[in-house]
């Protein structure tokens, strides 16, 4: 192993939401390196732009905008379908419903992805298919964790009673964290969805999960909701998602 690259990886480490800022005599302490080396090390991550300091003659560092280019590189190699599919599969192996990846186009949400379940039964949905964003679980949750200000943009054409009672639903799913339909897009049939968020902590498409309402009742349901929210979970996390760091 290379142990200038993981002394040089052990400073990049310690930048984080919560520590945008340090000390050479900080990051010294914190690695354990001593101050000389880790003063080289600094310079070097410095020339490659992966540190710069906060002013030209201040010794403390932050991480440079070589990160953000790499982010942005990153960003746009990871397909959302190509990385949510594999899970998707297996969710849809585990409850025996169908799976649906779900995304906002203009006021639309828009089935980019879909997983049939093993049913004799099943519901019609093909890829590609659109629908408002405040009919069917998984509109509604896209809908949901918008800003206020995108929300009433989108729902303009909807009359004052409805367009209320609306939001009030929105600021529950936003609350609960998932969202619940029944027989909105097909009678007799139930919605659930779960959010898929990237690397900015941005909500990019909904884990939408329907059947017949028969198949979504007490523990079923119970356990189909925790299926969904591991999945969303994991899918989130390749997409770069990780929680805020709480500080303690």
């Amino acid at each position: 192993m290379n142990q200038s690259v993981v002394k040089a990886l052990k400073i990049i480490d310690l930048f984080n939401e919560t520590t945008s800022e340090l000390s050479l005599k900080e990051i010294s302490v914190r690695t354990g390196l001593p101050k000389p080396t880790a003063y080289r090390m600094l310079q070097s991550l410095e020339s490659m732009g992966y540190v710069m300091r906060t002013e030209a003659y201040d010794q403390r560092y932050q991480l440079g905008l070589k990160f953000l280019e790499l982010g942005h590189l990153v960003s746009h190699q990871l397909d959302l379908r190509q990385i949510a599919k594999p899970l998707m599969k297996r969710l849809a192996e585990e409850i025996n419903e169908a799976v649906h990846l779900v995304v906002v186009h203009g006021n639309h949400a828009t089935y980019i992805e879909k997983v049939d379940s093993n049913r004799a039964l099943r519901l019609y949905t093909k890829v590609g298919k659109s629908s408002p964003l405040y009919i069917g679980s998984g509109p509604k949750l896209l809908l949901a964790f918008m800003s206020k200000d995108e929300q009433l943009t989108r729902l303009n054409e909807l009359n004052n009673h409805h367009k209320k009672s609306l939001i009030e639903e929105l600021a529950s799913i936003r609350l609960q964290g998932y969202a619940q339909s029944e027989g909105e897009q097909d009678v007799d049939t139930t919605g659930l969805s779960y959010p898929l968020y990237d690397h900015k902590r941005e909500v990019v498409a909904a884990l939408t999960v329907s059947g017949l309402s028969s198949h979504f009742e007490g523990e079923n349901l119970e356990w189909i909701k925790l299926q969904m929210k591991q999945a969303s979970e994991e899918i989130s996390r390749c997409l770069g998602y990780s929680p805020s760091v709480v500080q303690r």
